[in-house]
């Protein structure tokens, strides 16, 4: 996880003072990415505690199309109570309905609609190496109808074909790769805005093991994942916070095991999905900017 604790770091000593939507001020820099090999683990901050049980769930509710709070609320997740309306619980068509119901006439709910992450497997499946492979939720034609417009915008996949045998043994040797004889699956994930406190840990690891969701259901092996931010910023009121992760040493990253009987992203449990060995600090509170 260095090169986000770099980014912290780099926020702090180099960015500038702005104010925000939510009146709470901000240091924040413009363009910034982030690199994370898949091989060496699932990179999962350590140098505070997230709540994984929090990243499957809410992830699995963006892969069901999910935009009700009360589906999380029932799991005993809460991370978007502060967005949902108070008597429905909806939250207008966020990721999860953009992911796999974009409309294809916003004003005509009966012209049906694009499932993007199933169209994006199915290529990925049946032509690897296309230029295509994205999903957006980014619909300019409904962002007032959300409760929060998509902070984490667009991804994109990208296959890179097996090594030769005698390329994939000298790989093997290294170690550095988990199966050099299979398709290396990639992802990279365009952020417009990231509180680099709260919001990104989470960012980083559930966009990661989306990819190794998908890598595991089509036989390919994890590759890297490329997280590139336009507006990072740390919050005002989560100076002190950081100031506390980054004296912290990190420690070694988790792994993560996926039920090898499941052959589909959509058939996906939380009782399928386990991160071993993830070790790390104590958590730090801090309030979320609404």
């Amino acid at each position: 996880m260095q090169p986000y604790l770099d980014l912290l770091q780099h926020v702090l000593d180099h960015g500038h003072d702005k104010p925000d939507r939510t009146g709470t001020g901000t240091r924040s820099v413009f363009g910034r990415q982030l690199r994370f090999d898949l091989a060496d683990g699932l990179p999962l901050v350590t140098t505070r505690k997230i709540h994984t049980r929090t990243l499957i769930v809410e992830l699995l509710w963006f892969i069901a199309g999910g935009r009700n709070n009360n589906e999380l609320r029932d799991q005993n997740v809460t991370i978007w109570d502060e967005w949902a309306d108070p008597d429905t619980g909806d939250l207008g068509p966020i990721y999860g309905h953009q992911w796999r119901r974009w409309p294809i006439n916003p004003a005509d709910p009966d012209a049906g609609h694009v499932d993007q992450l199933q169209q994006v497997i199915t290529s990925l499946r049946d032509n690897p190496h296309s230029r295509r492979h994205i999903v957006s939720a980014w619909n300019v034609a409904q962002l007032d109808d959300m409760a929060l417009p998509p902070c984490h915008t667009l991804f994109q996949f990208y296959v890179t074909p097996p090594q030769s045998q005698a390329a994939a043994e000298r790989s093997a040797a290294s170690g550095t790769d988990t199966d050099p004889t299979k398709p290396r699956l990639s992802c990279q994930l365009y952020q417009r805005s990231g509180d680099l406190f709260l919001g990104v840990p989470y960012n980083i690891a559930g966009y990661s093991l989306l990819t190794c969701m998908i890598a595991h259901t089509l036989g390919y092996t994890p590759g890297d994942f490329v997280h590139t931010l336009g507006d990072a910023h740390i919050y005002d009121n989560h100076r002190q916070q950081v100031d506390t992760l980054l004296r912290r040493t990190p420690r070694a990253l988790p792994t993560v095991h996926l039920n090898p009987q499941v052959i589909s992203l959509f058939d996906f449990t939380p009782e399928d999905i386990t991160i071993r060995g993830y070790d790390p600090h104590p958590p730090i509170k801090a309030a979320v900017a609404v």
